[in-house]
């Protein structure tokens, strides 16, 4: 009787160190550290908005859940990073939306100039059913998951040969731009001679000399110290840039929806903090490029939006001439 009541014993032991053992190990491969790719340096406007997504992440999921930040295009040119999601070779990344038009045609909005007035008008239409609509495309045909529009803000131009007061100042400077059709006929009927070129090439390209020419928000001519090699800057606000946070969707689907939601919920709450930061950065940035050396211009952009006016409505067909028209007639 006694050796039975031993055996007993010891089989509701086992039973209760099972659970507990299985749980332990599920919990053990729930532990996750997402890599996360940046064109950027952790003081950019995308690596503030990185930064606090990985700490509310963590925060959210009790530790199981961190990131690995690798700045400066560690991982690889964006077009490669939104490849390489798509792929599921990289976890996750913050990117320009510019190479994104050579996967979904409705991107090219984002290439397409003087859509946006102001950052409330922009995150108004991101923010709606249009932004919704644009990352259930991306979903579809890149393969990957949208967290949250970040920004890289409003684009200026900078060079090395002449203040731009009107776009025949533009005449005959070699410029850079994304990988987009878009842009470079946005930049020809500004008057200047467009070439596409990887982002990790501009600034040496402009160091010796074979551009002379590119555009960027300001917190990213900073950062990327272009004064060194630009004397001119000049506020054309041509382009509203968004850098959507993404990820994998395979790596998304992998985790269980109540980690999903952590993930969504942690990009959303980053998403407001790294707005503000890209307008802050663009006020003191501003006044920091100005001290650094560089001629600062504040062109009357009439005369821009006219010369630009044909490029919207050649591309408008191919990109949607409703989705065109719902951008710039916003109501916000």
């Amino acid at each position: 009787m006694a050796h039975f009541r031993t055996k007993k014993l010891a089989l509701t032991a086992l039973a209760t160190l099972i659970p507990l053992a299985l749980s332990t190990g599920a919990s053990a491969q729930a532990e996750r550290v997402i890599d996360v790719s940046l064109p950027l340096g952790p003081e950019s406007q995308q690596g503030i908005g990185v930064l606090k997504f990985g700490e509310e992440l963590k925060r959210l999921s009790d530790g199981r859940l961190t990131i690995e930040p690798h700045y400066d295009n560690a991982l690889g040119a964006e077009r490669e990073v939104i490849e390489g999601m798509g792929f599921g070779t990289i976890d996750a990344g913050i990117t320009s939306t510019g190479p994104m038009g050579g996967f979904v045609d409705e991107f090219l909005l984002f290439d397409l100039p003087y859509i946006f007035e102001n950052h409330e008008h922009a995150y108004a239409f991101l923010d709606s059913k249009y932004g919704d609509q644009l990352a259930q495309l991306a979903e579809e045909q890149m393969n990957v998951k949208f967290l949250a529009w970040m920004e890289n803000g409003f684009r200026h131009e900078t060079n090395s040969v002449r203040p731009i007061e009107h776009p025949s100042d533009l005449q005959g400077i070699d410029h850079r731009t994304q990988q987009s059709p878009v842009q470079i006929d946005t930049w020809e009927a500004l008057g200047a001679n467009a070439t596409p070129m990887a982002w990790t090439e501009v600034y040496t390209a402009l160091q010796q000399g074979v551009m002379e020419s590119q555009e960027n928000p300001l917190a990213t001519i900073y950062d990327v110290n272009f004064y060194e090699v630009q004397d001119y800057l000049n506020m054309t606000k041509h382009v509203y840039s968004p850098a959507p946070l993404m990820m994998s969707l395979d790596l998304f689907n992998s985790f269980s929806e109540q980690d999903q939601a952590i993930i969504m919920k942690a990009a959303q709450i980053a998403l407001p903090v790294q707005r503000k930061a890209s307008q802050e950065l663009e006020k003191r940035y501003l006044k920091k490029l100005e001290k650094l050396g560089m001629t600062v211009t504040h062109p009357d952009l009439a005369p821009f939006r006219e010369a630009v006016r044909p490029v919207i409505d050649e591309w408008a067909p191919t990109i949607g001439e409703d989705l065109v028209e719902a951008a710039i007639n916003f109501d916000y």
